[in-house]
């Protein structure tokens, strides 16, 4: 696997992990009869227990290796 395809795998995985935190806290709230946004950010912060860390880290990682496989086509010409 080459870095480039790494880093946009680690990317991928960063989008999911930022998306899986809106979505958790919707079904978190699906029984709600009636919804606001301060319900809906309360709900934010039971669910946002480490996935904004974890997608962070994966974003960055991404990043560094597509730059690191960039860096790397380059010298080798």
């Amino acid at each position: 696997m080459s870095r480039r395809t790494t880093g946009l795998g680690l990317i991928g995985i960063s989008a999911f992990l930022f998306s899986t935190k809106f979505i958790a806290a919707a079904i978190f709230g699906s029984g709600v009869v009636s919804w606001n946004a301060d319900l809906y950010h309360s709900m934010l912060t039971y669910v946002d227990q480490g996935l904004s860390t974890a997608s962070l880290i994966a974003l960055i990682s991404g990043v560094v290796y597509l730059i690191w496989g960039e860096l790397t086509e380059i010298f080798r010409k």
